[in-house]
């Protein structure tokens, strides 16, 4: 029987240093333009999420005719207090004609370079052209995964950052200073951050109904890329800024839930990014447009980021071969793994 291979951090990480990190996002974006705009193809449905008061577990499957993928993602903005990352997951893709698991996959710096993937595929479409200033409002575990992907892959030069916590700001700066064209510039608050800045992009972490970004800070032509708001009861804009601005979402049903579009109306209008894809509907339609990417992360973009990661895995002889299935001499006689194994001879 074929085993299933199995991928570390480590391995993610070989990857990225192999590739380099310009190579690997712009590899991301192409999976899942492809895949996108592949999107009636897909048996799709909104993930399953147990909530608590802490945070929230969820599993994100999706499939089409030939594989299947699920993620197992976590979302604790306490968990610094335990020391352990504030966002953890694995995947799984597997063969829809046996069920067989082709790849276990870490998910947690997988999920952080797709995300950021998928704002700069959203951006190219919906950001003004020519945008070369970003404020970055929370610079969290994303910050530099979306910082890196906006500047190596739409040219953005200048980074504005603000955080209520000063030190993910400082620890931002170390990890990204001195990097041949990127100006970054910290700032005392929000508006101070975002005047001036061609596109918006909001990574916070706290679970609250907040309106990190106001109408007030709105400048024409300005993009914002909606990242934190990812859960009921969860948003950073205000719904005047919604109302202000053309919204684009990832899966509408699961957007309506989730994403800061939870606090409007349901007949507020939408677009799906799939329809701009495939041209069936347009991003930006004016230089002075106010565009809205409400993103909370769908299960297409695992399902697109697991392939490549197994394409590029074996291409580079990464992984690890794990006997994750009973290899049975009679596939019908499942309690003969029970059997007790052979001692190893000396």
């Amino acid at each position: 029987m074929d085993s299933t291979t199995f991928l570390r951090t480590e391995d993610i990480a070989h990857l990225a240093a192999r590739l380099g990190l310009p190579a690997l996002f712009e590899a991301l974006v192409g999976q899942m333009e492809g895949d996108f705009r592949r999107w009636p193809e897909f048996d799709k449905s909104a993930r399953s999420a147990a909530h608590s008061s802490g945070g929230v577990i969820e599993l994100m499957p999706i499939a089409d005719a030939t594989l299947y993928s699920f993620k197992y993602v976590n979302g604790h903005p306490l968990n610094h207090l335990r020391q352990l990352p504030t966002v953890m997951a694995f995947g799984v893709l597997a063969e829809v004609a046996t069920g067989m698991p082709l790849l276990l996959s870490e998910m947690t710096l997988a999920t952080a370079l797709r995300t950021a993937a998928v704002s700069v595929m959203a951006a190219r479409r919906l950001a003004r052209p020519g945008s070369r200033s970003m404020a970055l409002i929370g610079n969290g575990a994303q910050a530099e995964f979306q910082a890196l992907a906006f500047h190596h892959l739409l040219g953005i030069e200048e980074l504005r950052l603000f955080d209520t916590d000063p030190a993910a700001t400082a620890k931002l700066i170390r990890n990204l200073g001195g990097r041949s064209g990127l100006r970054l510039r910290s700032f005392a608050s929000t508006a101070e951050a975002v005047h001036g800045a061609d596109i918006v992009t909001t990574a916070t972490a706290d679970k609250a109904l907040a309106t990190i970004i106001t109408p007030d800070m709105l400048a024409p032509g300005m993009h914002l890329n909606a990242v934190g708001g990812d859960c009921p009861g969860k948003t950073e804009l205000h719904r005047d800024v919604l109302e202000a601005a053309s919204v684009f979402v990832e899966y509408e049903p699961q957007s309506r839930i989730e994403g800061d579009i939870q606090q409007m109306p349901a007949d507020f209008a939408v677009t799906e990014l799939w329809r701009v894809l495939r041209a069936e509907a347009p991003g930006r339609k004016a230089a002075d447009e106010i565009t809205v990417f409400d993103s909370v992360g769908f299960a297409l973009e695992d399902f697109s980021t697991l392939r490549l990661l197994r394409e590029l895995a074996a291409e580079h002889g990464l992984g690890t071969p794990l006997a994750l299935i009973p290899d049975l001499r009679d596939p019908k006689n499942l309690f003969s793994a029970l059997r007790t194994p052979q001692p190893v001879a000396a």
